[in-house]
């Protein structure tokens, strides 16, 4: 593959998915790639990952698991990229392949849902909207809460949703995206700190780690950017000094940088201590402004994210044009 085809679909694949998205039709039919790669990772995790194990052997067998689905998908998505620019219109072909498991319509209306249900049906209805899109416990969040839950689901995935699959889209081409989701999904299911996954998706979670590094930069990059170009609305200063001095003290590695970029753009203060599964995990919190969030925040940090998501398919259509021309 070319270098401007390399260019090319991303592009594509960006506002294909955007136009698009995901048809339901589709979805009833055969499903989504995510929900593939996750029945995948369920029957590994339910043949190797045995209890009566000891925690070395539970995460040998976690790295053998991650390694088949490393080699399952990917050799899956090389073939099937290589058949399809066969194809009379294979750039197009692989594009819409791809663009699958970019999700840049179904983040705007689940957190728009969630503003919506605020102020339409008050607090309870916030709290069920917002429990499609966070794995914290929903019940016991205020206004407040449910608000910035919803802002820091936005930043989050705005990373590893759309930032990460295209970039990893840009290196390897459809493996490289499907590969990305693959590695993501495995670390949804299997990367958490139980008892049951703790050994076995330690291999799952470290990797997914690795590969957002540089996605998780330059989503933070890209909202400070779409900050700057939006006057007065957005405070881009203290967007850039909020990922300088907070970022880094997230309990994730890369979850503070959109996060704190968005929580400084708007001047909130997102993160901070959250329950999950009856228990509180205690984070820093990123930002220096307000805690009190509300549906109008959401909504203003919707347009930022538009605004983000905007610069991104404005460079991937420079580089494409660039790619092109140089041919």
């Amino acid at each position: 593959m070319s270098v401007a085809i390399a260019m090319l679909i991303p592009f594509l694949a960006m506002l294909i998915e955007l136009a698009l998205g995901y048809p339901q039709a589709l979805l009833r039919a055969v499903g989504h790639p995510v929900t593939w790669f996750g029945a995948l990772i369920g029957a590994l995790d339910r043949s190797l990952n045995r209890e009566a194990d000891s925690q070395t052997r539970r995460r040998l067998a976690g790295i053998l698991a991650l390694s088949g689905v490393v080699a399952i998908v990917g050799s899956i998505t090389l073939v099937l990229q290589h058949l399809l620019l066969l194809l009379p219109c294979g750039t197009l072909a692989v594009a819409l392949a791809a663009s699958t498991l970019l999700a840049q319509r179904s983040l705007h209306r689940h957190v728009a849902d969630v503003a919506a249900s605020l102020e339409a049906d008050g607090l309870e209805a916030g709290r069920v909207a917002v429990s499609h899109i966070v794995g914290r416990d929903a019940a016991a969040l205020d206004t407040a809460a449910v608000a910035r839950a919803a802002i820091e689901s936005l930043a989050e995935n705005f990373s590893d949703a759309i930032v990460a699959p295209v970039l990893w889209l840009i290196i390897a081409g459809l493996p490289g995206i499907a590969l990305y989701k693959a590695i993501n999904t495995a670390d949804s299911m299997i990367g958490h700190r139980t008892k049951r996954h703790a050994a076995f998706g330690w291999a799952a979670a470290r990797l997914d780690d690795l590969i957002n590094l540089p996605a998780s930069r330059l989503s933070a990059l890209f909202l400070i950017i779409a900050a700057a170009m939006s006057g007065q609305r957005f405070a881009a200063g203290a967007a850039m000094g909020a990922v300088w001095r907070d970022a880094p003290r997230h309990r994730s590695p890369n979850a503070g940088y959109p996060e704190a970029a968005v929580a400084g753009a708007l001047g909130l203060a997102l993160a901070g201590p959250r329950v999950y599964g009856g228990v509180t995990i205690d984070d820093a919190v990123m930002g220096c402004g307000r805690r009190d969030a509300d549906a109008a925040d959401i909504r203003r940090a919707l347009t930022l994210f538009r605004r983000a998501d905007a610069v991104l398919i404005a460079l991937l259509a420079l580089l494409a044009a660039l790619a092109i021309a140089l041919v």
